[in-house]
């Protein structure tokens, strides 16, 4: 299970940096058509949306690598059984709060599908389909936590990674 779950991380990593790659080339055909005088039509719109579906989809293997901000040097003041109850604590409130996210960003999507809803920009893009990339790195991100807190109650710290893994920088 936990090779599949990896899989699937890497995959919305691989998904985020392609859309990065998308933000870059709307912006770089935004520049070159100043340049050049001629305009696509909504360039700044999807750069927006590709930025925007890179980070929701990056959310997932960055908190798997350990790259998300941690506050060890406060947990790190208590002893073993709070340093545990704490740590327990902080990944149900955040399997939680993913949960709110998923559930709110998928509903949006949904919403803006049933009603049709376009941009407002002269692109005229459904928004369901750049929503979509922010609901799938939701869920992507709870599934994440909910592995996360699943392997904290089986005693794991979430600090220790994989052997092979480079170091955590924000620590």
């Amino acid at each position: 299970m936990k090779r599949v779950l990896d899989v699937l991380y890497g995959a919305a990593a691989w998904a985020a940096a392609l859309f990065m790659i998308g933000t870059l080339v709307m912006i770089l055909l935004s520049i070159a058509g100043r340049l050049l005088d001629f305009h696509v039509r909504g360039t700044d719109a999807y750069a927006g949306y590709c930025m925007a579906a890179a980070a929701f989809l990056a959310l997932a293997h960055t908190l798997k690598r350990g790259e998300h901000i941690r506050v060890t040097l406060f947990l790190d003041r208590f002893g073993p059984t709070t340093h545990r109850v704490l740590q327990v604590w902080s990944h149900l409130a955040g399997t939680v709060l993913a949960g709110l996210l998923a559930w709110f960003a998928a509903r949006l999507a949904w919403q803006s599908f049933s009603f049709n809803d376009i941009s407002q920009g002269n692109d005229a893009t459904p928004l369901w389909i750049p929503q979509l990339g922010m609901a799938l790195g939701c869920l992507v991100f709870l599934i994440a936590m909910a592995d996360g807190f699943v392997s904290v109650l089986r005693g794991h710290d979430p600090r220790h990674r994989a052997p092979d893994a480079e170091p955590v920088r924000s620590e």
